[in-house]
């Protein structure tokens, strides 16, 4: 219920102690801005973690060979291990229902020619399950299809910087591009999360390039996403059984490291993501820590407004007013003080983050921020500060015997 009269006695409280309840105000506002504003910058780093893993989907898996490093079933160490296609078929057949997506990889590098423009670009050549496990957006025309891959279609895809080298204001969709002596039409046009590096590529059919090669059937790798059903745990045994499956077609032994090599992405994000986290625990405890100093500043301020009305208190409770009255009096006090501080910190901080926006990426913070719930929270917290910071000099108000109060000077 409201009582105007406990409001006036608490504006006057602070009225007769401007300059220590100003400071105390200060610290806890100080202390929320900071809070805020750390939490925003761990978040700013996480942001920036995930921007890293964006380029490609979460869910990849990545096979490599290698050089063996040990001597096995009759073949020397140091011998070199080349994947094939009947490699991805083997992988395709064996682990389809537990497979999303899967492309082969093969590279190579071309001297692109366009009129009087040319430039150095990588081609990589691909499946049309690549676009997907890349995320790569076509903003013109298309992506390689299944009958590129049949026909051996001297059809390409090339990047969004790629166009704007060669084609510079001319559409490249329909145009044919020289790689390495050889004329290919560009079929569509990319832009990709990467950024500008992955947007100097072009794609075109596996089959296409291995054609061109001597007929070979070559590849440099295989690239995957796993069904996320499988969760991380499926996901890690997928991952081992497929290195096994390869090991054994390409008779490489169980303890050799080096013949076929196996990355898991989220192996590498559960570990960045871990050490984001861990950063962003580390700065939570300090913005904690400038919180509670806060609350300790209100509290010594309370813990001097008992002290100068000691024997006022002394003749409430003489004229019969109860513990619990003068408890919340100093609560209602204490709390009203650390919340308007607290808003005017969480003001500037909401305020402050939206004026960084991205000019920290330079230092791995990409668009900090706080969410609603965060500022719930941070509110929530603010009135547990501010009844704590007065609960103990409002308890020791309520203890105050009126015999001794009176006799205060």
């Amino acid at each position: 219920m409201f009582d105007i009269d406990r409001w006036r006695e608490i504006f006057e409280s602070i009225k007769s102690n401007k300059l220590r309840t100003v400071l105390g105000a200060f610290t806890v506002t100080l202390g929320i801005y900071i809070f805020t504003v750390l939490f925003g910058m761990g978040n700013g780093l996480k942001n920036t973690f995930n921007a890293f893993f964006i380029d490609d989907a979460q869910n990849m898996i990545y096979a490599y060979p290698g050089r063996t490093t040990k001597a096995y079933k009759g073949f020397k160490e140091n011998r070199r291990i080349q994947f094939k296609n009947d490699d991805l078929e083997l992988i395709k057949n064996k682990y389809g229902d537990k497979i999303e997506y899967i492309s082969a990889r093969f590279y190579n590098g071309v001297n692109a020619r366009y009129k009087k423009e040319n430039g150095r670009y990588t081609v990589r050549a691909v499946h049309p399950d690549h676009q997907y496990l890349e995320n790569t957006i076509i903003t013109e025309g298309r992506f390689i299809n299944d009958n590129d891959i049949r026909n051996k279609t001297r059809f390409i895809v090339i990047g969004r910087l790629v166009a704007a080298d060669l084609f510079k204001k001319e559409n490249a969709i329909g145009k044919f591009l020289n790689l390495n002596g050889i004329m290919y039409k560009v079929v569509g046009i990319f832009k990709d999360p990467g950024g500008d590096r992955e947007e100097r590529n072009i794609y075109s059919p596996v089959s296409t390039l291995q054609s061109i090669y001597k007929g070979t059937d070559k590849i440099d790798q295989i690239v995957l996403s796993y069904n996320l059903d499988l969760g991380v745990d499926g996901a890690r045994k997928l991952a081992i059984d497929i290195r096994k499956t390869l090991k054994e077609k390409h008779f490489v032994s169980e303890k050799d490291r080096g013949g076929i090599r196996i990355r898991s992405a989220f192996e590498d994000v559960e570990k960045n993501m871990d050490f984001a986290n861990m950063l962003q625990l580390v700065v939570l405890w300090i913005g904690v820590g400038t919180l509670f100093a806060g609350a300790i500043a209100i509290g010594n301020i309370m813990v001097f407004v008992v002290k100068e009305r000691t024997k006022e208190l002394g003749i409430r409770k003489a004229l019969g007013a109860k513990p619990s009255a003068i408890v919340g009096l100093i609560l209602q006090e204490s709390i009203f003080i650390t919340a308007i501080a607290g808003y005017i910190g969480i003001l500037l901080a909401v305020f402050t983050l939206e004026n960084i926006g991205d000019k920290l990426e330079d230092y791995f913070i990409t668009n900090p921020e706080v969410n609603t719930s965060t500022i719930i929270w941070a509110t929530i917290l603010l009135i547990v500060i501010g009844a704590i910071a007065g609960f103990i000099p409002a308890r020791r108000a309520a203890k105050i015997k009126p015999v001794v109060a009176l006799a205060d000077n």
